[in-house]
């Protein structure tokens, strides 16, 4: 394959709708594998970027890192993937490959940055598209493989909310004998509540209504609160080890911080645009910390991905054309998806 101009979806400018056309793609290199793209995820940064919510936006802009597809063709130098293989492509598509997070499989946070698969440009000085497109081609020690037990569709969105949920988990040793809640039952949120129930903690979702509380609990969490009543945050004070925040608004940190336990750690893997205000008497008291976390290494989202397959955890979804994004993204805003909105790329 040399280069050649594929369908995609782009947004032209920012904050302007996505549109139909196409987008080149690269020659299939050594290490590169082509991948025939089946579905792509709809995540909320793909809003924030498109919008230019986060800045530095490039346009045009074919968002997407949330990729499931089929291998159509490998260089000559592929050891790890053959043409039909069941493949992923999430949130990064290189690395420095050097540094020490890089050699240690945590390429999330390379020092030198990631090459993320849109809106970014990669280390030959070319411009990123993204998997709202018919194809692309990515170096395999990027790629990974889905499992056989995993449907391509709900598979998908695993590639960035799974492992985004799925990281800080493991990290902060979520499991039996573990109290873990969750802030927000959304894209994130849900798989958040999938994972954690699966490696064994004793799930709560803190939610801003109890409009989802039946699908909280058939997805795996053992309690459900408003945060809108404020006598949840009495009830509940001092009770958790691990709080994951999945939300993109502010929050009141020290309210939320005022929910753990001794040694207990607030997580945040949403991203709002605002800053938030914090009063550090809020850590200091109870030795607890606010941290973040972000998406998974190359190997983690590989064991990831096995774990789904072997739970059956796929993520619950709404399968959409691409003439139907620019809606999505309003439903999205308006929470008005259970849970994740999930393109067939065979009708772009």
């Amino acid at each position: 394959m040399t280069v050649t101009q594929v369908a995609a979806y782009a947004a032209p400018a920012a904050k302007a709708p996505l549109e139909r056309t196409t987008v080149p793609r690269r020659p299939v290199g050594a290490h590169d594998v082509l991948i025939d793209i089946k579905y792509a995820g709809i995540c909320h940064s793909d809003i924030h970027q498109v919008r230019d919510g986060w800045g530095e936006g490039l346009y045009p802009m074919v968002p997407g890192h949330e990729i499931a597809g089929v291998v159509a063709e490998v260089g000559p130098e592929v050891t790890r993937f053959a043409v039909g293989d069941r493949v992923g492509v999430g949130c990064i598509v290189d690395t420095c490959r050097k540094c020490e997070y890089c050699l240690a499989g945590q390429e999330q946070y390379c020092v030198e940055g990631i090459t993320g698969t849109y809106n970014a440009v990669d280390r030959q000085g070319e411009r990123t598209y993204g998997g709202y497109s018919s194809h692309i081609v990515v170096d395999e020690n990027y790629t990974v493989r889905i499992p056989d037990g995993l449907a391509l569709d709900v598979a998908a969105p695993l590639l960035c909310a799974g492992i985004t949920l799925y990281s800080p988990l493991k990290h902060w040793q979520a499991g039996p004998g573990k109290k873990v809640a969750v802030v927000g039952l959304g894209g994130l949120g849900h798989m958040g509540v999938k994972i954690a129930h699966a490696l064994g903690a004793e799930v709560t979702v803190l939610s801003q209504s109890l409009r989802k509380r039946e699908d909280g609990l058939k997805l795996g969490a053992s309690h459900y609160y408003a945060t809108s009543d404020e006598t949840t945050f009495e009830k509940l004070a001092g009770s958790f080890d691990l709080i994951l925040s999945t939300v993109s608004a502010p929050l009141d940190l020290g309210a939320y911080l005022g929910l753990l336990r001794v040694d207990g750690a607030l997580v945040n893997v949403g991203a709002p645009e605002e800053p938030v205000a914090l009063n550090l008497f809020s850590v200091i008291g109870g030795r607890k910390t606010l941290a973040g976390s972000m998406i998974g290494g190359i190997a983690e989202t590989q064991e990831m991905l096995d774990f789904c397959a072997e739970h059956g955890l796929g993520s619950e979804i709404e399968l959409i054309r691409a003439d139907e994004v620019n809606e999505a993204y309003e439903r999205v805003l308006a929470s008005d998806v259970r849970y994740r909105f999930v393109i067939d790329a065979s009708t772009i």
